[in-house]
């Protein structure tokens, strides 16, 4: 290893670079680049602008591409032909932010000494920016590869112009491999990275038994509630004290871990008074630690997200309401086909209720990472190098659609090196990223660039 990219002269640039690093996290985390809400459209190209500025002033090559939605982002740190290249994923688009719970404006950075408050700071900006500062010193310290960032603006909702983008524009986007920047350790005490990702079937769930509201006490006895009949059908496909599915057929293509995932799980730090800590959670199903990460991991799921229908004004209005809507979906392990979970919740759900109709949307398989190899034995490596410990490997409770893409278009294998914690809270109100992670995760890509361009 030559001295440029020892531990100490590593870490020496990172904490050289906290001020700039500081100031590109600011300006880019108060753009709002929410995708999901149309007047946010402006800032989304704002939000591309901005990138693309960001990676041009740290030398690389950068573009903005227009998709037919939300832009995509493409850098490159070209260090010489004949070099593998490396594609690092991340996303700029962010959830919404707002009510109550926010102690700080959520698009306005705020720094609590080594804490950095936000939407987006961790999920995916912070990492992001990470990662190029590591890119940077790699490229300027001899790393014998070429470094590409390819950031996304449409992750939140879906990805729905990720893969013809790349497709339509696959040689500039051509690499030898690609790591995704957008996961979540399991603890602080050991990083973690994912062998695999659920996917998801998303539906909703209409009943209309009538025109319009009608008095619960003229027509209250004889007249059919779809509120209530929803609630029924619910109940009727998944038990709500255990999770358990009752759909038939459901866990058939269900894969159990192996030993190996047993094992890196009991050693991954998980416990579960933090998981309830750091998700702000009263109670959970199950108290075992290795059961409740089997079910946040290696489990479907069926979870309802609203129900839609009636009064829910203050006091009492008593009516019956004429149609009441449910939205439910699945998150589905690897081995699970959408198509065929649709068409087996479709089936149940006509058998309990023929009025009822079925939609589906969101579909995406679950995904199986690789962990041995070259390429993942450099990040092992490369996180050992950064945080003292190597990694375990789990898996991802989330879903990320832009990685089946990336591995179907682009022909290249998909790693995983995330910098997130989970009480930086991904989503949630308060969202964070901290100085450790950040400092950390300069280094581990600058040891990942350097070693993947000496394999």
């Amino acid at each position: 290893m030559s001295a440029e990219f020892s531990k100490e002269a590593a870490a020496r640039y990172a904490d050289d670079s906290r001020g700039r690093f500081e100031t590109a996290l600011r300006e880019i985390v108060e753009i709002p680049t929410i995708s999901v809400e149309p007047e946010h459209k402006p800032d989304m190209a704002r939000g591309a602008r901005y990138a693309a500025d960001l990676l041009a002033s740290m030398g690389a090559k950068a573009r903005v591409y227009e998709t037919g939605g939300h832009p995509l982002v493409h850098g490159r740190f070209e260090t010489g032909a004949g070099r593998p290249t490396v594609t690092i994923y991340n996303h700029l688009d962010v959830q919404p932010a707002e009510g109550p719970d926010w102690r700080t404006e959520p698009f306005r950075f705020t720094r609590e000494g080594d804490t950095y408050f936000g939407r987006g700071t961790t999920d995916d900006k912070g990492p992001a920016i990470s990662a190029l500062f590591g890119a940077k010193y790699a490229a300027d310290n001899g790393a014998r590869v070429n470094i590409d960032f390819l950031w996304e603006l449409e992750e939140e909702i879906g990805s729905p112009h990720f893969e013809s983008t790349i497709r339509d524009h696959a040689a500039d986007f051509a690499t030898g491999s690609i790591v995704v920047c957008d996961t979540v350790w399991v603890s602080r005490k050991h990083p973690a990275c994912p062998a695999g990702l659920r996917g998801l079937q998303g539906f909703r769930f209409t009943l209309r038994t009538g025109e319009t509201d009608q008095h619960s006490g003229t027509a209250g006895g004889a007249a059919r509630n779809p509120q209530a009949e929803i609630c029924e059908l619910i109940s009727q496909c998944m038990d709500a004290k255990t999770g358990r599915v009752k759909i038939p057929g459901f866990y058939d293509d269900v894969v159990k871990p192996t030993k190996q995932e047993l094992e890196d799980m009991k050693k991954s730090g998980f416990t579960t008074r933090e998981f309830k800590k750091d998700h702000l959670l009263k109670s959970l199903r199950v108290d075992d630690p290795l059961e409740v990460m089997k079910r946040i991991w290696m489990m479907p799921t069926f979870e309802v997200h609203g129900i839609a229908g009636g009064y829910t004004g203050p006091g009492v209005k008593t009516i019956i309401p004429p149609s009441a809507t449910a939205i439910v979906s699945c998150r589905l392990v690897p081995n699970m086909k959408p198509k065929k979970i649709a068409k087996l919740v479709k089936d149940f759900v006509k058998s309990k209720n023929p009025d009822v109709e079925v939609w589906s949307e969101h579909a995406l398989p679950g995904y199986s990472a690789k962990t041995t190899g070259p390429y993942a034995d450099a990040i092992k490596a490369s996180m050992k190098f950064a945080f003292g410990k190597e990694p375990v490997f789990v898996r991802e409770g989330g879903s990320i659609g832009a990685v089946l893409s990336m591995e179907s278009v682009l022909k290249a294998p998909v790693y995983f090196l995330g910098l997130s914690l989970p009480e930086h809270g991904y989503h949630a109100p308060n969202e964070n990223y901290d100085w450790q992670q950040a400092r950390g995760g300069m280094m581990a890509f600058a040891e990942y660039f350097r070693r993947v361009g000496e394999l």
